[in-house]
């Protein structure tokens, strides 16, 4: 017979009686840490090789020819630091405008019901669906000088298509607000979805009105999610190129790609490891914020029943959703107008006179106009390939790491990719691996197709990364522990236990790294080899050729192929969603 006897802490005294309590033993390391420190290796081996050696190698180079100070007191004194300046100042400009609009969006969408409101939140994250290039390109056939509004403005109102059309700055902005509101809308929609009525209830019930409660309650609360759309918003247009380049205004992007072409290598170099330090020093203000204590609410968090609109609000509200719809279709709608537009027929009509099918056609007809989506696809599926045994496994190492604290350098590591510009990584690479030399141990990549898969895999590693490393935080450690108990080893626990349950987030990650390497463009233009000119790039050079309609149904193809992984990789997450619900209810 055995008696269970309830024991206590040491305190001082008994201490002292029976003698120093005993250390705390160190925790013993398992089978699976020692696999998690193997894996560890290879991993930050790889990021660092193509990640941190090219950053450290174009940190060099800025010293090399005139030197530090006289490479640095160029950018310093000339036209690169104006270059600087207008990228902060369009920057902050493009925060300030999609804080409005996605903020404003998110309100209408979360606090009211009015008719086609599921269709406008359908509609809400179509920019998404944009690869950045096509974004720009389908506002330049809109709203230039010689674009479908301000042509349409003189024919019908006699007015002067320059004094209605947008370019320069505001063209930049305008794009800029277009395509990065998501990022605002996203994150305050899902805060307002999530905060508790009781909260704002109490405090008009204690005489407060309607706009102090929304200043001293729910603007507090959603905090977090306005600095988070902000922060992402600014390293996105602070690393934009594809608007800046077709509207010419010379940010730091712009600065940096006309330097190495003119020749100024160890120029170019300094300005790259400039905008490097300026986007990382972002990323890490990001990860300080989001470390910070917030503003909680200790409430449940009951979702807010939206508020019925009724009368002539309800018309007004249908009117602003179908003048919102029409404004968020109008990019796609004329990209896929144009698209069957016969080449180099429309000069000065407000819309192409001519139409054709042939653009299509010769698309899948001609090999040389073939070559670029094969080369995009088929470079993006090996990026993606990479990109998922690396993601995945750097994200169950930091998940799983032994200690307490730990893979804070490695998180780090792998996300660094995702605050540099692209325009930045692909000098970084260029520069790396231009010849043979003891950085790059003797690897040549440039002049080489090997070099865009490379690039891909660089920047968009960290979206399979964050999928992965949010469906592991869903699985609890003790599943993998209890496999290995029973005498599976932890790479076999990994392979059947953890990575069916993540599967639908790595799944999803892979899709979103495929279709940003689809649609890449800025990293693209610096590294591609001659002959093998990806989608992204062949666009911009009919463009520049004034084949629109080409161009264009490259584009259209590009947004389709997105379009259909987009839906699929949302079906991906509404999926684990419920299985995570049902998972909690059971």
């Amino acid at each position: 017979m055995t008696t269970d006897v309830e024991t206590s802490p040491p305190t001082a005294a008994t201490a002292t009686a029976a003698g120093p309590a005993p250390r705390r033993s160190r925790r013993r390391t398992t089978a699976g840490d020692r696999f998690i420190y193997l894996l560890t290796l290879p991993v930050f081996l790889v990021i660092a090789f193509f990640v941190v050696v090219p950053m450290l190698h174009t940190a060099a180079m800025s010293a090399e020819g005139k030197g530090l100070s006289g490479n640095y007191g160029t950018f310093l004194s000339g036209s690169a630091r104006t270059a600087l300046m207008l990228s902060i100042g369009t920057s902050l400009g493009s925060v300030v405008l999609c804080a409005l609009v996605g903020t404003g969006l998110a309100v209408l969408l979360t606090r009211f019901d009015f008719p086609g409101r599921r269709a406008l939140e359908v509609l809400a994250v179509l920019p998404m669906a944009l690869p950045p290039l096509i974004g720009a390109v389908s506002f330049v056939l809109l709203f230039s000088e010689t674009g479908i509004v301000p042509r349409a403005a003189h024919e019908l109102l006699g007015v002067s298509a320059g004094s209605v059309s947008v370019t320069g700055v505001a063209g930049v902005l305008l794009v800029h607000t277009f395509t990065m509101y998501p990022y605002f809308y996203l994150t305050v929609a899902a805060g307002l979805a999530g905060l508790d009525p009781s909260l704002e209830e109490a405090a008009q019930n204690l005489g407060a009105s309607r706009w102090k409660v929304w200043a001293t309650v729910v603007l507090p609360m959603l905090t977090p999610a306005l600095v988070s759309g902000g922060l992402l918003t600014f390293m996105r247009s602070m690393g934009s190129f594809t608007a800046p380049q077709l509207y010419n205004v010379q940010t730091l992007t712009m600065q940096i790609v006309a330097t190495r072409t003119g020749g100024m290598y160890e120029l170019a170099a300094a300005q790259s490891t400039v905008l490097a330090v300026v986007s990382i020093g972002f990323l890490l203000l990001m990860r300080w914020y989001q470390g910070r204590r917030i503003h909680r609410s200790l409430s449940k968090g009951i979702q807010r029943s939206r508020t019925t609109t009724r009368g002539w609000r309800s018309g007004l509200a249908l009117a602003g959703s179908v003048a919102l719809s029409l404004v968020l279709l109008a990019p796609i709608a004329v990209i896929v107008l144009v698209s069957f537009s016969v080449d180099r027929t429309w000069t000065i009509q407000v819309l192409p006179p001519d139409y054709t099918v042939g653009n299509y056609a010769r698309i899948f007809t001609d090999p040389g106009s073939l070559l670029p989506i094969n080369v995009s696809v088929q470079t993006s599926l090996i990026a993606t390939g990479v990109a998922l045994v690396i993601g995945v496994t750097a994200a169950w190492i930091i998940a799983r790491w032994p200690a307490r604290r730990g893979g804070s350098l490695l998180d780090l590591a792998v996300m660094v990719p995702w605050a540099l510009p692209g325009t930045v990584i692909g000098i970084n690479l260029v520069t790396a691996f231009s010849g043979e030399s003891p950085w790059s141990l003797g690897l040549v990549l440039v002049g080489s197709i090997a070099i865009l898969p490379v690039a891909y895999f660089v920047r968009f590693m960290p979206l399979v990364f964050r999928s992965t490393g949010a469906a592991i935080a869903q699985v609890d450690p003790s599943v993998d522990e209890a496999a290995q108990s029973l005498g599976a080893s932890p790479l076999r626990a990994l392979r059947t236990v953890v990575l069916p349950l993540i599967a639908k987030g790595v799944i999803a990650g892979a899709l979103l790294a495929f279709v940003e390497g689809v649609g890449e463009y800025v990293a693209s233009v610096i590294v591609y080899p001659v002959g093998f000119a990806p989608l992204s790039v062949a666009i911009y050079q009919r463009i520049y050729a004034a084949d629109f309609g080409t161009a264009s149904a490259y584009g259209t193809l590009q947004v389709v192929l997105i379009f259909i992984i987009l839906v699929v990789s949302n079906r991906l997450e509404h999926g684990r969603r419920r299985l995570r619900r049902m998972g909690v209810r059971g």
